[in-house]
């Protein structure tokens, strides 16, 4: 289900040829949920001096900008650019940038970092959505990800346990990865029931011998006995933090009977006390904005935060 008219996606642009190919995105892309922001004049500023930047220092060190900007220098300048128009917030500097080695070393001396992993995904064995996969191709059709497509097309298994071991832990630098979910009102179709999240963290750790995983319960405000749930949760499950979509069924919008908003007293105010009770306090809500007219298809809402996950084409506002 798209969130956008035909009349407001031709007025955006693809973010896979209309925006600026740098490190950091220079403006707002978004999926087909909401409309993007058009491109603030800060943000044309950063890239502008960023455009300058790699045009000279790629040149500078023999390189293609589209190779710069694959390095740690051109990572480093795409800091510069933004520290030299937001003000200084990271640790970058132009001599970093314009000295590959330099880059390179500090990169190195950095890669032992703890890296936590705050949102990751698989699907059950037995999953019914496969849209994912195609998404998966697609994205590294469009250039965005080459790597999902270079050894072939993706598979379901790719998305499903086996994998995610793999890539999470073994291929890549995370230390801390926090395992989540995805409710749907059809319950063949959460990306995993409730328990296997908590089963798959024990096994995790018994394997590793210490806390690799972390893990979700996945709040349903107003879904029937939903506060219920989060006792059992609580007691059964202790899991180290929430997780809730105010959409309701993120994995089929056109079936959210339950959408929500997390300032509503009566509805939400309870689940917080249990929360703070517990002393399991961090709520994650995935969230994003109604584009202009949705809120007609739940008339007692008012315009809500909800997700901006989508299999669409990421779209850029026209500046």
């Amino acid at each position: 289900m798209k969130f956008l008219s035909d009349e407001q996606l031709n007025g955006l642009a693809g973010a896979e040829t209309a925006s600026f190919p740098s490190p950091v995105p220079t403006q707002i892309v978004s999926s087909d949920e909401y409309l993007p922001a058009p491109q603030t004049d800060k943000q044309r500023r950063v890239e502008a001096r960023l455009k300058e930047l790699s045009d000279t220092l790629a040149k500078r060190q023999g390189v293609s900008r589209r190779r710069f900007f694959q390095t740690a220098a051109g990572m480093a300048a795409s800091f510069v650019a933004m520290n030299e128009v937001f003000g200084h917030l990271f640790d970058a500097s132009l001599a970093e940038a314009a000295t590959p080695d330099m880059a390179e070393q500090r990169a190195a001396a950095l890669s032992g970092q703890m890296v936590i992993d705050g949102h990751t995904h698989f699907l059950r064995d037995d999953t019914r959505l496969m849209g994912f996969v195609a998404m998966r191709n697609a994205v590294g059709k469009w250039g965005w990800n080459k790597a999902l497509t270079d050894e072939g097309e993706q598979t379901i298994a790719d998305l499903k346990f086996g994998n995610y071991i793999k890539e999470v832990y073994m291929d890549s630098d995370t230390k801390v990865a926090l395992l989540s979910n995805s409710p749907s009102e059809d319950p063949r179709d959460w990306f995993i029931p409730q328990a296997q999240v908590f089963a798959t963290r024990k096994a995790v750790n018994d394997k590793a011998g210490t806390r690799r995983m972390l893990a979700h319960f996945t709040i349903t405000p107003g879904w029937p006995g939903w506060l219920d749930q989060v006792d059992e949760g609580i007691g059964r499950f202790k899991p180290d933090s929430w997780k809730g979509y105010s959409v309701g069924d993120n994995t089929h919008k056109e079936l959210a009977r339950h959408p929500w908003h997390a300032d509503d007293e009566k509805l939400m105010y309870p689940f917080y006390e249990k929360a703070v009770k517990s002393g399991i306090r961090n709520v994650c809500i995935h969230k994003g904005l109604f584009a202009p007219g949705v809120e007609k298809q739940f008339p007692n809402l008012r315009p809500m935060p909800m997700s901006a996950t989508s299999a669409a084409r990421p779209r850029i506002g026209r500046s």
